[in-house]
Parts: C-alpha cells; sequence; structure tokens
C-alpha cells in the first residue's frame, strides 16, 4: 500500500457524493487524529456524513445529538443515583456494587470499545459556551476516571470524530485550533447532478434540466427567509414523479411549493408571483452567464 492509498482511507460512497475537498477534509482528519468541524448551511449533509465515513472505513458508530442542557460530562457516563436509591428503599438490585447504577455516555462508550469507532458529536454549538472547552481535556487525552469507583477508562482505539455545527454560537478559538475545520459550500449544478443521481437515478434527462432551472432560481431569490436545501430538493422531486408531472407543465409552473418552501411568507411570495403573470425561467440563459450550461 502507497503512502497515498494510505492516506486516502476515506473516498465517499455510494450513497453519499462528497467533493473533493471534503474528502481531503475527513482524510485529514483521520491522519492527524484531530477532531473534524463541519459547518455549513441546513441541508447540505452535514450529519448524514458521520455516518457514510463510518460505511467508507468500515466502522461502528456512535451519535451524541447536543441539546442545550447538554454538559460535557454527559457523554462520559452517568451515575444512576434516583435508580439506587429506589433499589435501596424496596429491597431490589444490588445497591452495594455501585458499579451498577454507572452509565457510560457516548464518548465513554466510544473510549471503552474494543474497536475503533466514528464519533458523531452533532450541533455542538447547541450547548453553552463552556461546553466546547469542556470536552477538550477527554478529546485530546482520549481517558477519563469515573469517581465513584476510582476506574479509569482509556480509549484502546481513538474514535473518528466528527463534529457538526450551524453557528448558532461562536466556538472557542482553543477548541477551533484543536479541529480539522471544513465549510460544506452548497453544490454546484454539476454536483447536484451526482447527488440527485444518487437517489433518484434514470431520472429524465429533460425533467432534471428543468428541477434544477426552478431550484436555483428560486434559490437566487432575495426575498427568501429560508432557501430550499438539498434534502427538499430530494423531496420535491419524488412528489413530481409521483404525481406524473410532464416537463412541459414544470416549464411554466411551480407545483408543490410547499415541499420546497417552508417558510409561509416564502410560499406566498411564489404564488403571488405567479398570480400576478410573473414568468418562471424555462432555460439556463434565464439564470444569467453564472448558470451556463
Amino acid at each position: 500500500m502507497t503512502k497515498t492509498d494510505n492516506f486516502l482511507r476515506f473516498r465517499g460512497t455510494a450513497g453519499y457524493i462528497a467533493s473533493g475537498p471534503l474528502v481531503d477534509a475527513v482524510n485529514c482528519a483521520i491522519a492527524l487524529e484531530r477532531p473534524l468541524l463541519i459547518k455549513g448551511e441546513p441541508g447540505t449533509g452535514k450529519t448524514v456524513l458521520a455516518r457514510h465515513v463510518a460505511e467508507g472505513l468500515g466502522m461502528p458508530m456512535l451519535s451524541w445529538h447536543i441539546k442545550s442542557t447538554t454538559k460535557a460530562a454527559d457523554g462520559l457516563y452517568l451515575y444512576d443515583t434516583v435508580q439506587r436509591l429506589n433499589d435501596s428503599r424496596f429491597g431490589t438490585g444490588n445497591v452495594a456494587d455501585i458499579r451498577h447504577y454507572i452509565r457510560l455516555g457516548v464518548l465513554g462508550q466510544a473510549f471503552s470499545a474494543t474497536e475503533r469507532q466514528v464519533l458523531l458529536i452533532d450541533e455542538v454549538d447547541k450547548a453553552d459556551l463552556e461546553f466546547p472547552n469542556d470536552l477538550l481535556l477527554e478529546l485530546d487525552e482520549m481517558r477519563f476516571t469515573i469517581l465513584e469507583t476510582s476506574e479509569e477508562i482509556v480509549a484502546k482505539e481513538r474514535p473518528v470524530v466528527l463534529i457538526t455545527s450551524n453557528n448558532e454560537k461562536e466556538l472557542p478559538d482553543a477548541f477551533l485550533r484543536r479541529c480539522i475545520f471544513h465549510f460544506i459550500e452548497f453544490p454546484d449544478v454539476a454536483l447536484m447532478r451526482k447527488i440527485i443521481d444518487v437517489h433518484h437515478p434514470h431520472l429524465d434527462a429533460k425533467l432534471l434540466d428543468q428541477v434544477l432551472i426552478k431550484f436555483y432560481w428560486l434559490r437566487e431569490q432575495p426575498d427568501l427567509r429560508k432557501k430550499p436545501s438539498t434534502s427538499e430538493l430530494v423531496d420535491w422531486i419524488s412528489a413530481l414523479l409521483r404525481s406524473g408531472m410532464s416537463v412541459e407543465k414544470l416549464e411554466s409552473h411551480l407545483p408543490f411549493v410547499g415541499a420546497l418552501l417552508k417558510k409561509e411568507q416564502d410560499a406566498e411570495a411564489v404564488v403571488r408571483f405567479e398570480s400576478q403573470g410573473g414568468k418562471f425561467p424555462k432555460k439556463w440563459a434565464d439564470l444569467g452567464p453564472r448558470y451556463n450550461q
């Protein structure tokens, strides 16, 4: 195996079309054994990336979905004092052995696993400002001690850590320094064609063209509060196919707008545009030179 082959551990999967820079970022994080911090607008595949990295590497996967109340210690272990108290009161369970009431969190499971894991820490910016810094020590050292039993858990295999953020909060500089960073750009037309082919193979070429023309035109509208994402585009195509929508009708109409737009004001704006005689684009040239095909 060459050095290049050893570095290129992840190359994408049949179900996830990754750009070249994203593939490079994943492999860089694996090679350096650093967490990979992924940002990007909603619907660009940040969360599902971890599942496909696990698939591509042939590793098990663990997910930790962060909430506003999540603390870093929750990921290590939990001591179920309530259950122990109840067992003591009602005479059930082995209350003398405190280990029966220790539950490993997702980080604890990843560290104690006998084989290397892919670990997703999803939406890290939802937690309070101290959470990323509290996470640093454990991610650096890959070990922790269960205080109630004095047992030390040391990672046998360093997990492949992917962390997603929606930019709801700024992350500390110390945390950022320890991560490999990648921002997932919204797919261009060429990449989007490949993504759609995964979900809707053998789609009629003319229908696909009309779908993409309408979709990218919609994303260019300056007044939209929430631009449609890739996942919404895939759903919209499903609705068009199930309805038997013709290419001719799609040229002059934007059906099932609720599959694309999830804000009332956005959907109303499109309906109003059409009712007032607005013309939807039919050709790539209608979108301007940026979309010359």
